[in-house]
């Protein structure tokens, strides 16, 4: 049972230990939405589409369907269990300029439910838990 606050709606500065997570494309290029904040904000790199960068976090959302995006989501779970240091904020990712739906995306996040470090968008929580 998911027992702790859900990712904020918007996010504009975070604490030395936040981790912004985001999706972004293979390329790297940070053009907007999230991955344009990231950008701007929390140290993603352009040119960079995966991984930790700075305080950010990119999962690809752009290459295909749901589950050419499952595999790094579950590379990014298995960081953030190996950082429990962080607390990794994980936004509405593929939900915007991707065009999926959060029933399509947040079974993938089913695995970090339970993490205490990773904080989940309410909406991918509600399906989750359902």
């Amino acid at each position: 049972m998911y027992k702790r606050d859900f990712t904020p709606e918007r996010i504009s500065e975070l604490k030395d230990n936040e981790i912004f997570v985001f999706g972004s494309n293979l390329a790297g290029s940070h053009g907007g939405g999230a991955a344009w904040l990231a950008y701007e904000r929390f140290g993603a790199v352009w040119g960079q589409g995966v991984g930790l960068q700075g305080q950010s976090y990119g999962i690809p959302t752009m290459q295909g369907g749901v589950e050419t995006i499952r595999p790094y989501v579950d590379e990014f779970i298995a960081f953030a269990a190996e950082h429990t240091e962080y607390l990794f904020l994980v936004t509405r990712i593929g939900c915007g300029i991707a065009g999926f739906t959060p029933q399509e995306m947040a079974p993938l996040f089913a695995k970090a439910i339970d993490m205490e470090n990773v904080l989940l968008p309410k909406a991918f929580v509600d399906i989750i838990q359902k």
